[in-house]
């Protein structure tokens, strides 16, 4: 005679253990920068940035200790590409003009590759110790700039009846003015725009042809 069955009826399978939303500290980043760059830093709360995710403010402390350290993330990773372009051999050796122009270039491609990031470095105004920090790491890159148009004056290369802070303002004036219309994909590849600006500001916008014909009448 079969021995009766005791096991009992069968269980149902155990439920699986919901994972964290399905944000990584990359989304959560990306999100909270879109939203830093719509309502700006100082007007963002943590409940915006939950309901921006869908998610809870426990589930975005998963990740961060807080927006300030989202704010921070973000202004490293422009800071640090822009960083890295003044290291490239193109920045570094050669003439002074082609080493400015290199940085330029890169600039422009940073600039495009990391349109978020850089857009809110922009506009930090140093209400926070991060973006205090910011503001400092810009008047580094800034004085690298001027240290360029210097150099390049030295040897003849660049006129030198300009100041070179100056210059150098007015030069990534231009650069940090793409924040405001360039949208990657619709219209000029960076590279394209880089050779626009770069044409517009070391040869000017006069064509060769006019200049001929202004020393002709002269």
């Amino acid at each position: 005679m079969p021995s009766p069955d005791v096991s009992g009826p069968p269980t149902a399978p155990a439920r699986r253990r919901a994972g964290r939303p399905g944000h990584d500290a990359e989304s959560v980043l990306r999100v909270a920068v879109q939203v830093f760059n719509e309502r700006g830093y100082d007007g963002t709360s943590m409940e915006d940035l939950a309901r921006s995710l869908g998610v809870t403010k426990s589930a975005i402390y998963h990740h961060v200790t807080g927006k300030e350290e989202l704010l921070r993330q973000s202004l490293d990773r422009a800071l640090d590409a822009l960083f890295s372009v003044t290291r490239e051999p193109g920045a570094v050796h050669g003439p002074a003009i082609d080493r400015l122009a290199h940085v330029v270039r890169g600039s422009i491609r940073v600039l495009a590759d990391e349109l978020p990031h850089v857009t809110l470095l922009l506009r930090v105004r140093g209400n926070t110790p991060v973006e205090r920090g910011a503001l400092e790491r810009r008047r580094e890159f800034d004085r690298f700039v001027g240290s360029l148009v210097r150099a390049g004056m030295e040897t003849g290369d660049i006129r030198p009846d300009i100041d070179p802070a100056v210059a150098g303002r007015l030069l990534f004036g231009m650069v940090n003015s793409l924040v405001e219309w360039y949208r990657p994909g619709r219209g000029l590849e960076a590279a394209e725009l880089a050779d626009t600006l770069t044409a517009v500001a070391f040869s000017g916008l006069r064509s060769h042809r006019a200049t001929e014909d202004r020393s002709t009448s002269a």
